[in-house]
């Protein structure tokens, strides 16, 4: 945006000897020159590049010098075509008033501000009547640019037409604003810029400035609308270049500023604030540089597999509990956020040059309307300010209270006043922090019952929020480096905060029925509330965050005011928030000890009802599509059988009653078939009674009957459970070692992706499996083409028609992403988890049919797999498996324990896979 002196400009092109030698080529080859040109103007772009491309080495943070270098070297190459063009293919001694071209550099080429790749876009202007030399030159300094291999956005128009087309489409409007004189015809070029501004500009500055914000929410919106979201396209994402630049095109709309520094003197930024600007864009621009020069193309998105290289590019290095993609991360959003807090700045500041020219105007100049005083500060037009620049000043406490009141009374806070909240955030000190009522105050904004995600997102805009809990400012745009997180740490919490309040109001009932009835039973909401904000506080230290952030919880609840058992209760769901998704989603909730011991941590219903409530927001603020209605479904189950076991006592106690109950509910479901439960019971034992729930065992015995009935050696239904939001795939086969990880591998090759497995042998010897199977991004694949297939696949797998194995590997990952990342595999055995089985859990990167190999491994080691349950966490999957060795014990023997965890972490291991693709 503003103009830059490229230093030592002839090491990145020298026009005047590049002219010299073309010079000389026209003369000694005459009309054969043209080759030898293009080759000579393509070395000196390759060379300049070159030149640029170390400078940024050696510079890694100059992105304005870089991009406006990039800049000046299409520039010259831009003017050497146009002058060989105009004087040595299309001469004409006797130019006609109507033989002029002006050459307008506009987009980002327009700022001088190119990234290695960013496209040319370029206008020519003719006169009034365009005639056959300009057409012939327009067209060859296009070919010329083309045959260089630059990507070029062009246009050929004539002021009248300019004035009528700007009129018509805002994008052509926006490229003439920030329009730069580039070579040809200069009085053309100005009277093209003076008709347009004005003639179309003057008049109409309310008018774009309402479209470009239009413009920018919709492009917010299809980016994620959250400048937190961990893969951020720098140039058109929230927080990014774009948004800097629809600054400078308002700002020079409406007051025709050139350059960004004008914003200050139309007072639209203070001169502090223009300095952040710049030294966000310059930033930005920086990065931008180093995605294209790692790609070779013009890339724009800061993809996981791309970060860590830019951040090593930029010079960041590690530090102990914070590796160096995190810390360029957490910058890169710290500028983002400047970013909005800028913009914030700028539009209000407009908004009221804009409100004071109506009032001079309007019929009611004269009037004016009266703010209301609350508590000392003006509210006015729905927004709060304080009433003077000291007002913080003379009273720290009052930057917690201002956002209290605007929570309350569901007011903004005005722009100008967030800036000076800004300014004064570094005022809350030790002192402010102990405050009881600055304390009380904060509660009073967490708590709120209208809207205080909105609220405590304006108090961490502002700083405030940091500083008055500095442990929440140590996680302020700090980013996790993995798939499965889509938002830095602060950011969600405080979407999780909004998710909470949503619950309480009744707006997430239909997704969570059961945290929306639980809430309004909960002894302390406030102690709930702290508890979200707390959660994940104590992230990026190395270490358990959930053992540190309780100790952070000790030491915080008293100061926000909580009393004794609030502290206790805040710092125990801070300590175990991950306990209950955990269980749901890793251990076998029909195993009465694996309800036992998450009784035993859980204790009562206060806490167990909190819980709840904490572990389904917290799962739901993790990004869209996180919460599903499988997980909801597993955490209700746990619920439940927590619940049960707290309220009657021994979970044990009245196990056959319970089987009986069971068993009385699927004759209710089975109708005229339910005769089919005593014809079956001897054949399945009492762990299969309680395993599934009563309306799969009702398919089950349907299945099963019709199976026997026609003497079928294999059986597969397939059936889309909308509750699960999973299609059924169960399984009838007489029983064989190795049957699991052949079905899997089937299921896997038809594109399916196994989220639950349940197995089952009758005392007949047939296997009854149930596997629970969703596409591999977490949707239903319940298609008749998807379902025919797995069919077929899951046949031809029982009966050895296909090799699984390479077949498998050719599969490729949904998220190739991964790649990006470092997931070294482990696994945990626990003997204690089950009374009769061993559990073993597997950590690695997911990939195509891992859970097919991991079985595999488990049936050569002559393991019997008894349930399976399948995690994905991003990249990283966690597969557990309940097993037992042949004879039907666990397994204890610690040299066979190490044989097997051998075997798991080679058929875990990227190696493996490469080998197999390889194969």
């Amino acid at each position: 945006m503003t103009r830059l002196r490229i230093p030592d400009q002839r090491a990145v092109i020298d026009r005047r000897r590049l002219d010299a030698a073309i010079g000389e080529l026209v003369a000694r080859e005459g009309r054969d020159a043209r080759q030898p040109i293009v080759e000579l103007l393509r070395g000196a772009l390759d060379d300049g590049r070159e030149e640029l491309g170390r400078r940024l080495e050696e510079n890694p943070s100059a992105g304005h010098e870089i991009c406006a270098g990039h800049s000046f070297l299409i520039d010259q190459l831009v003017r050497l075509i146009h002058d060989h063009v105009s004087t040595n293919v299309y001469p004409s001694a006797n130019r006609s008033t109507n033989e002029r071209i002006a050459i307008m550099a506009v987009g980002g080429y327009g700022r001088s501000e190119m990234a290695p790749h960013s496209d040319v876009d370029i206008g020519f202007l003719t006169p009034s009547r365009r005639t056959p030399w300009c057409e012939q030159v327009i067209e060859a300094i296009l070919y010329f640019l083309w045959d260089l291999g630059l990507k070029v956005g062009h246009s050929s128009r004539t002021p009248d037409e300019v004035v009528r087309m700007a009129r018509e489409d805002l994008t052509i409007r926006t490229a003439l604003v920030e329009g730069r004189y580039l070579w040809g015809d200069n009085d053309l070029y100005e009277e093209a810029q003076r008709r347009f501004t004005a003639e179309v500009v003057t008049g109409s500055e309310r008018d774009f400035l309402s479209a470009k914000l239009a413009e920018r929410n919709e492009r917010h919106r299809r980016m994620g609308d959250s400048r937190y979201v961990v893969e951020p396209n720098v140039k058109d994402g929230k927080g990014g270049l774009r948004d800097l630049h629809a600054l400078y095109w308002i700002g020079k709309y409406i007051h025709q500023a050139t350059t960004a520094s004008e914003l200050v003197d139309a007072g639209l930024f203070t001169k502090g604030e223009y300095r952040n600007f710049r030294r966000a864009e310059g930033f930005m621009l920086a990065v931008r540089c180093h995605l294209h020069t790692i790609t070779g193309r013009a890339e724009d998105r800061l993809t996981f597999d791309l970060q860590r290289q830019v951040a090593e590019r930029m010079g960041f290095a590690d530090r102990p509990g914070k590796s160096a993609v995190e810390r360029f991360m957490q910058y890169y959003f710290l500028q983002a956020k400047r970013v909005g807090s800028l913009t914030g700045v700028f539009l209000a500041h407009l908004d009221e040059q804009f409100a004071a020219r109506r009032a001079r105007r309007g019929l009611l100049a004269g009037f004016r309307a009266k703010p209301r005083d609350l508590k000392g500060y003006r509210v006015f037009g729905g927004k709060i300010a304080a009433p003077s620049e000291d007002w913080f000043a003379r009273d720290p406490v009052r930057l917690i209270e201002i956002f209290q009141l605007a929570e309350k009374e569901e007011l903004e806070v005005h722009p100008e006043t967030m800036r000076i909240a800004a300014r004064n955030a570094k005022l809350i000190d030790a002192e402010v922090r102990k405050d009881p009522r600055a304390n009380a105050l904060f509660l009073g904004v967490l708590t709120g019952r209208n809207d205080p995600e909105t609220v405590l997102r304006w108090m961490n805009e502002t700083n405030v929020l940091g500083r008055f809990v500095p442990d929440f400012g140590k996680v302020n745009a700090q980013m996790q480096f993995d798939m499965y997180h889509h938002y830095t740490v602060d950011e969600h919490t405080i979407r999780a905060i909004g998710l909470l309040n949503k619950v309480e109001k009744g707006e997430l009932a239909e997704d969570h029925p059961r945290a929306t009835k639980m809430i309004h039973r909960v002894a302390s909401r406030r102690a709930l509330f702290v508890a979200v904000l707390l959660h994940d506080i104590a992230k990026g230290r190395g270490g358990d965050h959930s053992v540190l952030g309780a100790k952070v919880a000790l030491r915080l609840c008293p100061r926000f005011g909580l009393n004794d058992r609030e502290t206790e209760l805040v710092a125990w769901l801070v300590r175990y928030h991950l306990l209950m998704s955990s269980t749901a989603q890793k251990r076998d909730l029909t195993d009465p000890k694996t309800i036992e011991d998450f009784v035993a941590q859980v204790q009562g219903h206060e806490k167990l009802r909190n819980l709840a409530i904490l572990t389904a927001v917290d799962i739901r603020a993790v990004g869209p599509g996180t919460w599903n209605s499988w997980k909801g479904q597993l955490l209700g189950e746990l619920y439940d059988a927590a619940h049960e076991r707290l309220r009657l006592g021994h979970i044990r106690q009245g196990r056959e009653q319970r089987i009986e109950g069971r068993k009385e509910t699927v004759r209710e479901l089975l109708g005229e078939k339910g005769q089919l439960v005593d014809d079956y019971d001897r054949l399945f034992p009492a762990s299969y009674w309680i395993a599934e729930p009563e309306e799969i065992i009702a398919r089950n015995l349907v299945q099963y009957s019709v199976a026997r009935g026609k003497k079928e050696g294999l059986s597969i239904h397939c059936e889309f459970d909308e509750e699960r939001g999973a299609t059924l795939v169960s399984v009838i086969a007489s029983d064989h070692p190795g049957l699991f990880y052949r079905i899997a591998g089937g299921i896997h090759l038809a594109g399916g992706n196994i989220i639950d497995a349940r197995i089952h042998t009758n005392r007949d010897g047939w296997a009854v499996d149930n596997f629970l199977v969703q596409d591999p991004l977490g949707k239903s694949f319940c298609e008749d083409e998807q379902i025919a297939r797995i069919k077929q696949s899951i046949a031809d797998a029982l009966a050895n028609r296909i090799d699984l194995e390479p077949r498998l590997a050719k599969r490729p990952l949904p998220r190739t992403r991964s790649g990006a990342f470092d997931v070294n595999p482990y696994v945990v055995f626990d003997n204690s988890a089950s009374n009769r089985l061993t559990v073993i859990e597997v950590n690695a990167r997911d990939r195509p049919a891992l859970l097919n190999r991991l079985a595999r491994s488990l049936f050569e080691n002559q393991l019997i797999i008894h349930s399976a349950h399948i995690t994905a966490y991003g990249e990283r999957a966690a597969d557990t498996f309940y097993v037992t060795d042949t004879l039907g014990d666990k397994v204890l023997s610690r040299d066979r324990l190490a044989a097997i965890e051998a075997d798991l972490l080679d058929a875990a291991s990227d190696a493996r896979q490469a080998e197999m693709e390889d194969a």
